[in-house]
């Protein structure tokens, strides 16, 4: 052959080459599914520092929360709707009195330095947490239950008396007994293993960096490969920790970190806008509502009063200035999932500015030449307490302008949370508080609203104070039926709708964005802002492809 038919020759093979790689990846491309492969590692940015990475004391802190999910089980978990499943129990039983509950564990659990996780392990955590000398969060929560060990791998719960909630309560951490057990209780908040913990969960603790002045940097831990339900597709998850959250999306945008821990709704646009980032938004069960205290104000005294600003509040315009449209309106302490079957038959104060100027007018509250109300020497003004947090403080501020209208003065106070929490929340020295709480998706709301709760530590912020919606919250402890439950949360909310003892403002989605190189995070529900690792076990970033299944055997 001469020159010009090699050349050609050479061109058809290229192309016959070419076309048979071509054929080959196009075949193999569409007979098989990429799927989650092991490896790689994961980095997210949170505001603040791990102090206490411990289960019985981690309640204060997200940094702690998030970091005690992934080290530690419970015998219960959430799973990715928000659901009580199994986790370190493998499963268990209930009496017909509803005051004993026996839990059997699964077989061959370990704890990350190799020594088998057992019933005795559960009996000491529950002990320790039950002790004053600790100082849990939680405390209060075990309060009247016994526990007992049966054998190795079962024990029981005996409770003074039934309550719904409790296998909720099942879902905090255990501690490893052998670790724990000589260290005295006021050397526990002290302990090294509060940084350096060992736990059982799906990732152990590797390391953390602290700058020269003590603070931690990074919070490094990796996959445990005897971990009970199988290792972690990711094998290491790295958290870098800023002073802000302005800090905190900066890292994101110059890729030192792949997520956050959470962001404001203002700040979705812009995280939006960056292409490889996944915002994904989960149900939270917590609301914001300005709590009225009124042992502390003349004025809120007055149950006119805290109708006509009911009436006055105007829920739409905070929704689209401040969380722009990533809310739900409430107008009362049930989410947006309960708030229409426990609204059954009320007809709630929507807003409605002429009738709140009304209902002032008619009980004797005139306006004066300032514009602001005043009954029988009482000038129509209170202070409003918040926190620096611009999503609360921008509301404040809305609020008062809205009540404003009324004839009402409100002179807001912005306080960081610290000064706000100890100077003011819990001696419950404000007038009137906004303020989130946490709820559940079946909520016992006991804690936030019965008399018994107005003081500290209680979290009854209104200090509401009524015998007939104690004895309500009472019975709904008790109640197993979740029917009767949504009839007895019924007669409660007429009870508030009456007394307004606060004005409910909204609940809004817990917003976390991470890259999209990142997949496998299938979660709906959180009932706090830890479980959004719920199932990071699941999550992965590297993938192979399989065969696909066909049907055929």
């Amino acid at each position: 052959m001469n020159l010009k038919e090699k050349l050609i020759s050479l061109l058809l093979v290229l192309i016959a080459f070419g076309a048979l790689i071509f054929w080959t990846g196009y075949v193999y491309i569409s007979f098989t599914d990429p799927v989650a492969d092991f490896g790689g590692s994961y980095k997210e940015g949170m505001v603040g520092q791990p102090l206490y990475v411990n289960p019985l004391l981690s309640q204060t802190s997200e940094a702690d929360a998030g970091l005690t999910q992934i080290i530690y089980n419970g015998l219960l978990k959430y799973d990715k709707n928000g659901n009580i499943t199994n986790d370190l129990a493998s499963n268990y039983e209930i009496s017909e009195d509803r005051k004993e509950y026996i839990f059997y564990l699964k077989e061959g659990i370990k704890w990350h330095d190799g020594h088998e996780l057992l019933a005795d392990d559960i009996v000491f955590t529950i002990n320790i947490l039950q002790d004053a000398a600790y100082k849990s969060p939680i405390r209060q929560n075990w309060q009247g239950v016994k526990i007992e060990q049966i054998d190795s791998h079962s024990i029981k719960f005996i409770l003074e008396n039934p309550y719904f909630g409790f296998l909720e309560n099942l879902t905090v951490g255990i501690l490893p007994k052998h670790i724990w057990e000589n260290i005295a209780p006021e050397k526990f908040s002290l302990a090294e293993y509060n940084l350096n913990p060992i736990g059982s969960g799906p990732y152990r603790f590797s390391d953390y960096q602290k700058d020269s002045g003590g603070n931690i940097l990074s919070y490094n831990l990796v996959s445990f490969p005897e971990y009970f339900e199988g290792p972690a597709y990711i094998s290491k998850v790295f958290f870098n920790f800023y002073l802000d959250e302005a800090s905190l999306l900066n890292a994101y945008k110059k890729k030192e970190i792949n997520g956050i821990s959470s962001i404001s709704p203002a700040e979705v646009k812009d995280i939006s806008l960056i292409k490889s980032t996944n915002v994904h938004e989960f149900n939270m069960p917590r609301y914001f509502a300005v709590f009225f205290n009124q042992s502390k104000s003349v004025s809120l005294a007055n149950d006119e009063v805290r109708q006509a600003l009911d009436f006055a509040t105007d829920r739409n315009e905070i929704i689209e200035k401040v969380l722009f449209t990533k809310a739900n309106i409430l107008y009362s302490p049930f989410l947006p999932q309960m708030q229409e079957s426990q609204g059954e038959g009320i007809e709630y104060h929507t807003f409605d500015l002429e009738k709140g100027n009304k209902i002032l007018s008619d009980s004797g509250w005139e306006i004066k030449d300032d514009g602001i109300r005043e009954k029988d020497g009482n000038k129509l003004e209170f202070n409003l307490f918040t926190t620096d947090w611009p999503e609360l403080s921008q509301t404040a501020q809305i609020l008062a302008d809205q009540w404003r209208k009324i004839g009402v003065k409100v002179n807001v106070q912005i306080l960081t949370i610290s000064d706000l929490q100890q100077n003011y929340v819990r001696p419950r020295e404000y007038d009137a508080l906004l303020f989130g709480q946490a709820t559940s998706f079946d909520p016992d709301i006991y804690s936030f609203w019965h008399s018994s709760k107005k003081s500290d530590p209680g979290l009854n912020l209104s200090k509401f104070d009524n015998e007939q919606a104690d004895k309500i919250l009472g019975e709904i402890r008790e109640e197993f039926d979740r029917n009767k439950r949504i009839e007895k949360y019924r007669e409660f909310n007429k009870i508030l709708l009456a007394e307004v003892p606060a004005v409910f403002l909204y609940s809004r989605n817990y917003l976390y964005p991470i890259g999209n190189q990142v997949k496998g995070v299938d979660i709906e529900n959180i009932s706090s802002s830890q479980y959004r690792f719920s199932n990071i076990n699941k999550w992965y970033v590297k993938t192979k492809r399989i065969f696909k299944n066909n049907g055929n055997k």
